[in-house]
């Protein structure tokens, strides 16, 4: 079961949330929603589900009009961060819940439960409390009573975001366990988490100030972001602000060479260069920029280096330096000119 939004717009008391929103989830793709807070991915979310109302747009499940439908006859499981169980109910009561409101038969719904535990590792833990699981265990019991129904669709609003670092390694494993093992369910997934969307998802939309951005897999946006806000949210960038000539740049008052990755026209002179930390480079090289040591960050694998060049800062994520350079130090950072992308100036204000 596919979703598509068509052009929906959400607004509260007058103030816009959501703005003519387009996107389509295709059947059993996992699409993330990133962004800040506030940027409208729950919004969204809860448009889909039926909790609330467009103020224009339409909401399309499996090719079918549903944004007049009730949330109950949409076809869809959800999970939030809060867990939002029943704390008086049994595991396998709260796993029922939902089956037992579509009055399925006894059975079934024996069968039903028991299937969903399983499939989340949550079995053993049938006849526990809400209050004897762990925050993991938890989310756990949340997902299979959203799993039971059996939904076409499956909408996650930051499900992890209550849980600790570990947990929250454990769980996305699962998910993307449980995502194999049920290709024709389309997901939905809400985080403003980069690292939950780029493990998870088949694609990403990244939404910002009540509007989508960008949509593509990880990759695109990663290698050649649409703009500086997709650019800097996902996975961090140095956006250098140049002058755009024929086959080159210039910043800082140097000349730099630019590859194929920023070959893309961009209307008018000025422009803004995009380069990964990662693709920085310490020492001579291709495109080089003399600037002073301001901070060194010890990142277990690894150190990050914040230069500032004549005024503008550029991080460079190289691998463990044996002799890291001292604050103050002077240095030359490097890129070549192939991981550069060029973006337009300033399209960040619009």
């Amino acid at each position: 079961m596919g979703i598509r939004f068509e052009s929906v717009t959400v607004a509260y008391d007058g103030t816009v949330v959501l703005d003519g929103f387009d996107l389509t989830v295709e059947p059993g793709e996992v699409m993330a929603l990133l962004g800040p807070s506030g940027s409208g991915k729950t919004t969204a979310l809860r448009a889909v589900a039926g909790f609330v109302r467009p103020a224009s747009g339409r909401v399309h499940l499996a090719g079918r009009d549903v944004t007049d439908l009730p949330p109950h006859q949409r076809g869809i499981g959800m999970v939030v961060q809060s867990y939002a169980l029943f704390p008086h109910l049994r595991v396998e009561d709260n796993v029922a819940f939902g089956l037992r409101a579509r009055r399925l038969p006894k059975a079934e719904v024996r069968e039903r439960v028991r299937e969903a535990l399983e499939m989340v590792g949550m079995a053993d833990f049938a006849r526990r409390h809400p209050r004897e699981l762990s925050g993991g265990q938890q989310q756990r019991v949340a997902l299979a009573r959203a799993l039971a129904i059996r939904p076409g669709v499956l909408l996650l609003d930051e499900p992890l975001s209550a849980l600790d670092a570990r947990l929250r390694s454990g769980m996305l494993a699962e998910l993307a366990r449980l995502h194999r093992e049920l290709p024709d369910v389309s997901i939905l997934y809400v985080t403003h988490d980069q690292h939950e969307a780029l493990t998870l998802a088949d694609r990403i939309a990244v939404m910002d100030r009540a509007r989508l951005r960008a949509c593509g897999t990880a990759r695109e946006l990663y290698r050649a972001p649409a703009d500086t806000f997709t650019a800097s949210f996902v996975g961090g960038a140095n956006l250098l602000p140049v002058t755009v000539e024929e086959h080159g740049a210039h910043f800082a008052g140097r000349r730099l060479a630019l590859g194929a990755g920023a070959a893309r026209a961009v209307p008018g002179p000025r422009a803004t260069l995009c380069v990964r930390p990662h693709l920085i480079g310490l020492g001579d090289g291709p495109n080089p920029l003399p600037g002073t040591v301001r901070e060194v960050q010890w990142r277990g694998a690894g150190h990050r280096l914040y230069v500032d060049v004549d005024g503008h800062r550029v991080m460079a994520d190289l691998a463990e330096l044996r002799d890291p350079p001292a604050l103050g130090s002077p240095v030359t950072v490097h890129f070549a000119p192939e991981d550069a992308v060029l973006l337009p100036a300033g399209d960040d204000d619009d």
